[in-house]
């Protein structure tokens, strides 16, 4: 009977199904960002990113607009699921064309099948093999939407967990010198060492759940102006300057962060597609300009962080290190929407002003302000 009745059409609508389940299992199951099946996310992704920074361009205020740029992650994964679910109508309909009179009728008895999970019928001739098989995925796939959420919040909440520390270590928005400054005023740099290792842990799994889930990039902080990427870039220019200022006395453990740093980076910016420079030469220019660079360092100065190499001396190691991380963390930042903070680029895809890092105050005995609260903002 199959032979003799809609033999191509069958063929044509399981091929679709079969297609449209590889896309799934890459997806859920087997995750790899740069997989051809994972088109179908990223597609759903970029549509929802778009509608949404449209309707985010309308908003003046920053926590207002931060809180609509806050859906893409949560909508993209609904729309996802519908793409998958409206992928698999397609299949059966096309499949059950040679059983029903006409695509209407196909139609009907393809999503009743796969959306009621097979207790209600359509009027009218099927094939009951067909109507199994649609139930059974429609079943499937939902159950694999729901074990897909747990993995993609753990990993959310791993990455948050450091990115919240950032504000008392870094300020708000996270910036780089900032880091030295606030440990060098409570005189805790050796804190620094066990810092460098957690962002290079934290690097390493950024890379792997990021990658894996790609749609965890456009996944924003519960709070504006908190930034995974940005606390990242922060870290790495941290450890740039010190490396640079320090080289005797920084530790060990900001190299290991830098190069983890930046090999994260760059393995997402695959996943993205951006272009980067696999081997920066140490002389290529960078976005920071040696008068931030100074000024960056007159800060650290103020609050009696002491330096091994004048900031002349000093700029062209710095600039060693940043060009293997800033261009690509900068690309970045813009393609997810981040805060804009000092050295973090600019924000092509939807305009943002400077934000400088906030400090709060901290009084010291007597009710007088102590030099935490007198720092200079960034330039």
């Amino acid at each position: 009977m199959l032979a003799a009745v809609g033999q191509f059409e069958v063929a044509a609508g399981l091929l679709i199904v079969a297609l449209t389940g590889a896309a799934m299992l890459a997806t859920f199951v087997l995750p790899r960002g740069r997989s051809v099946p994972q088109v179908i996310g990223a597609t759903a992704t970029k549509g929802v990113r778009v509608i949404v920074v449209a309707i985010a361009r309308r908003m003046t205020d920053y926590e207002r607009r931060d809180a609509v740029l806050s859906a893409i992650g949560p909508l993209a994964l609904l729309v996802q699921l519908v793409m998958f679910l409206l992928l698999f109508v397609l299949g059966y309909t096309v499949a059950l064309l040679g059983y029903a009179p006409a695509f209407a009728g196909a139609l009907r008895q393809a999503a009743a099948s796969l959306f009621s999970i097979g207790l209600a019928h359509a009027t009218g001739p099927g094939n009951d093999v067909l109507a199994v098989m649609a139930a059974a995925t429609g079943a499937i796939a939902i159950a694999l939407q729901i074990g897909y959420l747990p993995a993609i919040y753990q990993a959310f909440n791993r990455r948050e967990a450091l990115v919240t520390l950032m504000e008392s270590r870094a300020g708000l928005p996270a910036w780089g010198p900032e880091v030295l400054a606030r440990h060098q005023l409570i005189h805790t740099l050796d804190a620094l060492r066990q810092l460098y290792r957690d962002w290079e842990l934290w690097s390493a799994d950024l890379a792997e759940s990021h990658v894996s889930y790609p749609v965890l990039l456009f996944f924003r902080s519960p709070e504006p102006y908190y930034s995974w990427i940005l606390a990242l870039l922060a870290i790495l220019d941290a450890g740039a300057m010190q490396l640079a200022l320090n080289p005797s006395t920084a530790p060990s453990e900001a190299r290991m962060c830098e190069r983890m740093g930046f090999t994260a980076l760059r393995r997402i910016a695959d996943t993205l597609h951006l272009p980067y420079d696999p081997d920066p030469l140490p002389e290529d220019a960078i976005t920071i300009s040696y008068e931030e660079f100074t000024y960056a360092v007159e800060t650290l100065q103020q609050v009696g962080y002491e330096i091994e190499r004048e900031p002349a001396e000093a700029w062209p190691h710095f600039v060693g290190w940043r060009v293997n991380y800033g261009a690509v963390a900068e690309e970045i930042a813009d393609r997810v929407l981040a805060p804009r903070a000092p050295w973090s680029g600019e924000r092509k895809q939807l305009p943002e002003e400077l934000e400088r890092p906030r400090r709060p105050p901290h009084r010291a005995p007597g009710g007088k302000l102590s030099d935490e609260a007198k720092l200079r903002p960034p330039v």
